[in-house]
């Protein structure tokens, strides 16, 4: 699913249990404010690429984030570590994964403090190349999108529209 808004791009991966449509809130959210957005029905390494080869090609986009939340997160770790210069930044909700040759674009890991990966979210911040990562602990237990459910859904999806924004001011 494409939203057309702008020069900068963001590639959508989502979790086992969604599907593209899943990410329709946060995608119109994050076009509205002038980036345009790619939601996956694919999410492997290979399809995530392809994507972001798309956004640039066809759609003319220089810079592309990508989201990924949890089996689409873990697909997303991949995918950067294949390509790392592929991703401007990368945005990882309740995934896991090695970070270890990722790039150094900015990197931000969000988990639920109470779904197991919390530990995991903030190693993996540390861990990461790069001098801006950050890990992004949310109280209650959902995982991944279902976070934008939640209490904290706002929050989180604020966040994220500010990181976007930074960047792609910082990439202007």
């Amino acid at each position: 699913m494409l939203w057309r808004a702008g020069a900068y791009g963001v590639v959508l991966s989502h979790g086992a249990a969604y599907d593209a449509a899943s990410w329709r809130p946060q995608a119109e959210a994050i076009s509205a404010g002038g980036t345009t957005v790619l939601a996956l029905e694919q999410t492997s390494p290979e399809d995530i690429l392809a994507a972001i080869r798309f956004l640039r090609q066809a759609c003319g986009i220089a810079e592309v984030a990508l989201i990924g939340a949890s089996a689409g997160a873990s697909t997303a770790l991949i995918a950067t570590a294949m390509e790392p210069e592929a991703v401007d930044q990368l945005i990882i909700l309740s995934g896991t994964g090695d970070v270890s040759t990722l790039g150094d674009q900015p990197k931000l890991f969000v988990a639920s403090e109470g779904e197991g990966l919390a530990d995991a979210t903030r190693q993996m911040a540390e861990d990461a190349p790069g001098a801006s990562n950050e890990a992004l602990i949310l109280p209650g237990d959902a995982h991944a999108q279902a976070i934008f459910m939640t209490e904290q859904g706002n929050d989180l999806l604020q966040t994220i529209l500010n990181r976007l924004e930074e960047h792609q001011a910082e990439a202007a």
